[in-house]
């Protein structure tokens, strides 16, 4: 995925986001918003096809917001994963595991 519209549409996702959840009064559709920008990778509502990258829906809210956190920090190394979490504030990143932790896998 070294393609140069990758990097552009990861941007444009990213820049996306907090824009829509600005916009929204509702919380779950704030969270949902926030977690669609994940399915270009991880499948849509977080099930991902052929185990990579992992599925995210149905994992504990805790699992999924420590890692969230450890890329954000540069605890955990990825490939393209850190760059995401950095776009996130604390609380968007918790709605985002909050939101696939109650999506059925």
């Amino acid at each position: 995925m070294n393609s140069p519209w990758f990097g552009a549409a990861c941007a444009a996702v990213l820049m996306a986001a907090p824009v829509a959840h600005a916009q929204d009064p509702n919380p779950n559709n704030a969270a949902r918003a926030l977690a669609a920008t994940c399915a270009t990778c991880h499948g849509t509502e977080g099930r991902s096809v052929g185990g990579v990258p992992p599925s995210l829906a149905g994992q504990s809210k805790a699992s999924l917001l420590q890692q969230l956190k450890d890329y954000k920090d540069g605890k955990r190394p990825g490939t393209i994963m850190h760059q995401h979490a950095k776009g996130y504030t604390d609380a968007q990143l918790e709605q985002i595991a909050g939101y696939f932790a109650a999506v059925k896998p």
